[in-house]
């Protein structure tokens, strides 16, 4: 891995990751470009908690007081003394936790299905199409107005199932489960707060499971200036492009990731068939 190349990537991953276009999509395309191998999988996953930090960084205000309020929560609980009524903060820990619950089930039962598909182009190009149709029905089909007291488990458990279905690569996790609270009425700052911190679980245990599959399969690892490079640029960009995305909803922009992936979805099928 060179220098020029970590930079593309820790960009591409901070954009990707966090914008509604798949940053796992991208990544499989862009490693088909440079031709780079499973040699590098240390370097993807640390792309990966790059971004994790990003969501750490924006978030650290919601995530402080939710650790807080859940572990007043728990010691409640242990004292046997049920609190009459939740903060919002317990709430919403427990609608991360709820919602973490099919995605888990999904990501363990399915990965190895699902990571058949990284071997092939055309699959990937077909879920950009499929992502860039959901923003645009999302978008256009918004009616209410849920926040945190009138969100239902139910509607973590439905924004969770598709969290873990955006394992597949060309179906963006952030857009997936943005969709997915839209589709629930939930109210649009909310859902997508609501779908960056329910990636802080997800997305650590998939860090965890993807350092565990590096050290089993005895991959050599070095953590050189392109591997912080990388990593550095990731969360950096990852935080511009939070905040991004959480603007252009506020706009009602969403459906113009739309055109771009539908683009991206025809020329990559193109590219395999000519």
């Amino acid at each position: 891995m060179n220098l020029v190349e970590a930079i593309i990537l820790g960009i591409f991953q901070g954009v990707a990751e966090f914008l509604p276009i798949s940053s796992s999509g991208h990544l499989v395309l862009l490693q088909n470009l440079f031709n780079i191998k499973e040699g590098n999988l240390f370097f993807a996953e640390m792309l990966h908690f790059g971004t994790l930090v990003s969501i750490v960084i924006v978030y650290f205000h919601d995530i402080y007081n939710i650790v807080v309020d859940m572990l007043k929560l728990l010691g409640n609980i242990i004292k046997g003394k049920l609190p009459k009524r939740l903060s919002d903060y317990q709430k919403l820990g427990l609608f991360i936790i709820v919602g973490s619950i099919p995605t888990a089930i999904i990501g363990l039962s399915l990965e190895d299905y699902f990571e058949n598909l990284y071997t092939s182009i055309i699959p990937i190009g077909i879920a950009f199409i499929i992502t860039g149709l959901l923003l645009w029905i999302a978008e256009k089909n918004v009616f209410k107005n849920k926040d945190i007291n009138t969100m239902k488990y139910g509607d973590a458990i439905f924004i969770g199932t598709f969290q873990g279905i955006a394992i597949i690569p060309g179906i963006s996790r952030s857009g997936s489960t943005i969709v997915a609270g839209l589709f629930r009425g939930l109210d649009k700052s909310f859902a997508t707060e609501y779908s960056f911190l329910l990636a802080l679980p997800a997305t650590f245990g998939a860090f965890l499971l993807g350092i565990r599959g590096v050290i089993k399969s005895e991959i050599d690892v070095a953590i050189d200036f392109p591997l912080i490079i990388g990593v550095v640029l990731s969360t950096i960009v990852g935080i511009v492009s939070i905040k991004l995305l959480m603007r252009l909803i506020k706009k009602g922009k969403l459906y113009y990731f739309s055109y771009y992936l539908w683009i991206l979805g025809a020329l990559t099928i193109i590219s395999q068939i000519i």
